[in-house]
């Protein structure tokens, strides 16, 4: 029970620290447990596949856990932020943060379980790695993939799934690094824990300062054009000028209801 608490408690108080700590809560809690819940599917499906993959390879576990489980295991994770984000249901980088860091927490809590019933080894700093480690790694480059891949989509909506392709290198090439072991297991845990609070600080702070920009901004302007609709000065306007070139060409209702829509609209959108 020991080595279950301390390989699945740290990669669970992140994400909960992450959803506290986002000042705009628009992730709701059923898409987050629908992200943890991909993640522990993907991870089953991952360990057939591997399963699968160690009888046709013939890989030592070494090689395979260098060069092929970082590819299938970021693939599979990959995937499971397409529908969300090709669907725009992720709406900034501190959300694609959160979606990301839960699928990768849920295949980390999944793949964790599955370590503690196959191994004998109960020392604690095994597990302590294990949970410092290995699980927030999972999570973290694969909340790095979502973030890449939505900045990206902002940019580029025609690529479609293409904009997981460099999120997803990268997340590979560090899943690699960090399984060649090029520092003992202890001490990369103890760098992850002070490298991702770092990073999700900044991805925070810049994300929430585009979400004010761009929520003022759009506040200001609408506020300030409807006030100009409502005003005496509008029919002095372009805007106004337009509406009434229009009578000349349409019926008189049929203006009208253009100008109403436009009021409409613009009091929905504040």
């Amino acid at each position: 029970m020991v080595a279950i608490a301390v390989s699945l408690l740290p990669v669970s108080v992140f994400l909960l620290a992450l959803v506290v700590f986002d000042s705009f809560k628009l992730v709701h809690r059923s898409m987050i447990a629908r992200a943890l819940v991909g993640g522990a599917l993907v991870a089953l499906g991952a360990g057939g596949l591997h399963g699968w993959l160690f009888d046709v390879t013939g890989l030592e576990p070494r090689t395979f856990s260098r060069y092929v489980a970082p590819v299938t295991e970021e693939t599979v994770k990959a995937l499971c932020l397409a529908y969300p984000l090709l669907r725009r249901q992720v709406g900034f980088l501190v959300d694609a943060a959160i979606i990301g860091f839960a699928v990768g927490a849920g295949f980390a809590l999944v793949e964790n379980v599955e370590y503690v019933n196959a191994l004998s080894d109960r020392r604690i700093w095994v597990w302590i790695a294990r949970g410092f480690g290995t699980a927030i790694l999972h999570a973290t480059v694969t909340a790095t993939v979502a973030i890449s891949a939505k900045s990206l989509l902002d940019r580029h909506p025609e690529r479609g799934l293409l904009t997981l392709v460099p999120g997803l290198a990268a997340a590979i090439l560090i899943h690699s690094l960090f399984n060649h072991v090029l520092v003992s297991p202890l001490l990369a845990a103890a760098l992850l824990m002070l490298v991702v609070p770092v990073v999700v600080q900044v991805v925070y702070h810049r994300s929430e300062r585009r979400t004010r920009e761009w929520v003022g901004e759009g506040l200001d302007l609408d506020v300030q054009l409807l006030e100009l609709i409502k005003s005496h000065a509008f029919p002095g306007t372009r805007l106004g000028r337009y509406l009434e070139e229009l009578r000349t060409r349409l019926p008189g209702p049929t203006v009208a209801d253009m100008f109403c829509l436009l009021q409409l609209d613009l009091e929905l959108a504040i």
